[in-house]
């Protein structure tokens, strides 16, 4: 254990910050999360609709979601049972990408060949015949609710859907994080809740601690920066945002309730969705509800927010309808509250839609960032990755000019983190949207 004797303080009590601390005490650190939340995973993290899923659109992100799964196939041995509130279940309902044209995907499925993710392409008559309330019109390109022709239909059918058997969700993301709260100081982690930092410190060129807006500091040998949609703010206190050619910021989401049509129940029967063809994902919710998400189509607009301390947390209007009425081109007898029910909050983006693992110009300030909508699956192997790059770089490696090469420990796959780097070019094979 050759972080011993050191501290790591972990900016963000989300899934991400927790997965990271869990591994650091492992090899060997003594961790100190800090969160302005008076709980873990109260921040994007609760809102989270926690789907695992395999669908990216590049190599290492693809394979770091299969190494990710597995950290979930086995959360009670990872995690123990520590937890008196119980522990998170993951829900192996499947995952279906709908396929608007029968070559849709190819270069998904082409990653999914190649890292050996386990997928069988459905006909839109299995489809249906599968899911009776999903209608097999093509609605593609997605439109605003207010166009004219929204809902006509292009006059052809949907290909049909890939199926990805290991898919699901986690049935509960704030329990998830308390799970591994509760793990974490079993093994000696600290919290510090209802804090700010306020202060990035350092001493002789390298990272010293954090200075709490109490006046109390917070002494440290490695910072790590999982601030989730507070990342951004966070980079600039410690002066390295400038260098980093991808950068984060904070984008406004909404989330919405929905009941499952009559006569089906979702919860027990349906299989989590992304349907680009109209521009919504899905997935069931306790309860024989659904939770429904937009997929970013190009038609809509962006609502990016400067100060993640204060946005509009009221469900609109405009956004209810447009994400209800688009699932309900998909299931014609979905049940639609004349009240909107939901919930909204941040996402953590990159300018590519890819995270960042990696090291900063400030010796020992490291960053897990721009993960929101995406990376709530990666949590487990995450944190795994972050502690073995802390720990290559804090020994004498340079992550920059030899970046760590990271084998997963459930599948064996190599990731090239050089893939998550501050310094990359933006990645032109990216969705550019919540699919990462």
């Amino acid at each position: 254990m050759t972080g011993s004797g050191k501290t790591a303080v972990i900016i963000g009590g989300g899934i991400i910050g927790c997965g990271i601390a869990f591994a650091l005490l492992k090899a060997g650190y003594k961790t100190i999360n800090i969160d302005k939340n008076a709980e873990v995973g109260y921040g994007s993290t609760v809102n989270s609709c926690a789907i695992v899923r395999f669908s990216y659109s590049t190599l290492d992100g693809v394979k770091l979601a299969v190494e990710g799964h597995h950290y979930w196939k086995n959360w009670s041995d990872l995690v123990g049972d520590a937890d008196p509130s119980g522990l998170a279940r993951y829900v192996k309902s499947g995952h279906l990408v709908l396929k608007t044209h029968a070559d849709d995907r190819a270069e998904m499925l082409d990653l999914y060949r190649e890292v050996g993710v386990d997928f069988d392409e459905w006909t839109a008559e299995e489809l249906q015949a599968r899911l009776p309330i999903y209608d097999m019109t093509s609605f593609a390109p997605p439109l605003p609710v207010d166009d004219p022709v929204f809902g006509e239909g292009n006059g052809q059918p949907i290909a049909g859907a890939v199926h990805c058997p290991e898919g699901g969700y986690v049935n509960d993301p704030q329990l998830a994080t308390h799970n591994l709260r509760c793990a974490i100081e079993a093994l000696g982690g600290v919290f510090k809740l209802k804090s700010e930092v306020v202060e990035i410190l350092s001493e002789n060129g390298h990272t010293s601690g954090v200075r709490l807006a109490t006046g109390e500091v917070v002494s440290a040998d490695v910072i790590v920066n999982a601030a989730g949609p507070h990342s951004s703010l966070i980079n600039r206190m410690a002066g390295v945002e400038d260098e980093m050619t991808v950068k984060t910021r904070a984008l406004r989401r909404e989330v919405h309730h929905l009941p499952s049509p009559e006569g089906f129940d979702f919860s027990l029967s349906g299989i989590a969705t992304s349907d680009p063809d109209t521009g919504v994902y899905w997935r069931p919710e306790v309860g024989n509800k659904i939770s429904l998400g937009s997929s970013d189509p190009a038609c809509d607009p962006k609502t990016w927010v400067e100060n993640p301390d204060d946005f509009d947390r009221n469900i609109s209007e405009f956004q209810w309808k447009t994400q209800t009425w688009r699932l309900g081109l998909r299931v014609p007898d979905l049940p639609i509250p004349n009240t909107a029910q939901g919930v909204v909050d941040l996402y953590d983006v990159s300018d590519d839609w890819i995270p960042i693992y990696d090291k900063t110009s400030l010796p020992g300030f490291y960053v897990a960032i721009g993960s929101s909508g995406h990376q709530f699956k990666n949590a487990g192997v995450a944190g795994t990755l972050m502690a073995e790059l802390i720990e290559y770089q804090e020994n004498g490696g340079d992550h920059d000019a030899r970046p760590l090469q990271f084998t997963g420990q459930y599948s064996g796959l190599t990731i090239d983190t050089s893939a998550f780097s501050r310094l990359r070019k933006q990645n032109t094979k990216s969705s550019y949207s919540v699919r990462g």
